[in-house]
C-alpha cells in the first residue's frame, strides 16, 4: 500500500490581488502561510512517514512545503523541484486581474480561458517581463520547452508524463508521496487518477492549502481518498 498528497499552494499575493498568475514566480501571502502551516498540522495527524517530497519551480509551491515540513519537525530532506508541476502558463492574461478582463471580455470568455479543456489564451510576448524567459529561475530550462500561453489540455500533457515516470513508478514501490504544486498542475494529476472525462475535470475545484489524501493498493487502485480538512 502506499499515499500520495497533494497539496496546493496556500493563498499568494497574486490570488490575493485576483490576478492571472501562471509561471510568474509570486509568493504567500500571509493567509497562505497560515494555510500551508495548516495544511502541515493535518498531515502530522495522520503519522505517517512520507519517503519523498515534489514540488513545483514556483516560490508558492515551495515555501507551502517548506513550511509543511517545518510544522512537522522534518529537516535535511531533498525537496524534488520540477517545472512539469507548474501552474498553467496563462498566456496573455498574465498578470491582469480577473474582474477587469470579466468586465471586458464578458464572464463567458474568461470562464472558458479558466475552465475549458483545451482553449488557451493568446500567446504572452516572449519581450513581456512576465513571460518565463524572463524569469529567473527558468533560466535553466530550454527555450524549447517553455510555453508562451497553455490550455488545460497543454497542463495535462505536460505534467502526466513526468508524474509517471517520476512519482507513478515510486508509489508502485509503496512509498509515501507528498507533491506541492497548484491547482491545474493537480487538477491534471486528478484527471488521470480518478479517469475523469474532459468536461468533468472542467468542473472539478482544487481548494488551496487542504490536503487530498490518497490511499492507493499494491496495484495501485484507489481505496479512499479524502481532504485532510473536510469542513
Amino acid at each position: 500500500m502506499s499515499n500520495l498528497i497533494l497539496v496546493r499552494h496556500g493563498q499568494s499575493q497574486w490570488n490575493l490581488e485576483n490576478r492571472f498568475t501562471g509561471w510568474v514566480d509570486v509568493d504567500l501571502a500571509p493567509k497562505g502561510k497560515l494555510e500551508a502551516c495548516k495544511a502541515g498540522e493535518l498531515i502530522k495527524k495522520q503519522k505517517i512517514r512520507i519517503d519523498y517530497f515534489f514540488s513545483s519551480y514556483q516560490i508558492r509551491a515551495i515555501n507551502t512545503l517548506k513550511l509543511i515540513l517545518n510544522t512537522l519537525r522534518i529537516k535535511n530532506i531533498e525537496i524534488i523541484k520540477s517545472w512539469q508541476l507548474n501552474e498553467r502558463h496563462y498566456g496573455a492574461l498574465t498578470g491582469l486581474n480577473k474582474d477587469e478582463i470579466k468586465k471586458k471580455l464578458g464572464e463567458k470568455k474568461v470562464h472558458e480561458f479558466r475552465r475549458s479543456w483545451d482553449a488557451p489564451p493568446d500567446p504572452l510576448n516572449r519581450n513581456n517581463p512576465y513571460h518565463p524567459t524572463n524569469i529567473e529561475i527558468y533560466k535553466n530550462i530550454p527555450s524549447k520547452n517553455i510555453p508562451d500561453t497553455e490550455s488545460l489540455k497543454d497542463t495535462y500533457e505536460r505534467v502526466l508524463p513526468y508524474f509517471k515516470k517520476e512519482i507513478l513508478s515510486k508509489l508502485e514501490n509503496n512509498k509515501n508521496i507528498l507533491i506541492a504544486a497548484h491547482g491545474n498542475s493537480i487538477r491534471a494529476i486528478c484527471k488521470f487518477l480518478f479517469e475523469l472525462d474532459e468536461k468533468k475535470i472542467t468542473l472539478l475545484e482544487i481548494p488551496t492549502g487542504n490536503p487530498l489524501f490518497i490511499n492507493f493498493n499494491e496495484k495501485i487502485k484507489i481505496i479512499k481518498c479524502h481532504y485532510l480538512d473536510n469542513k
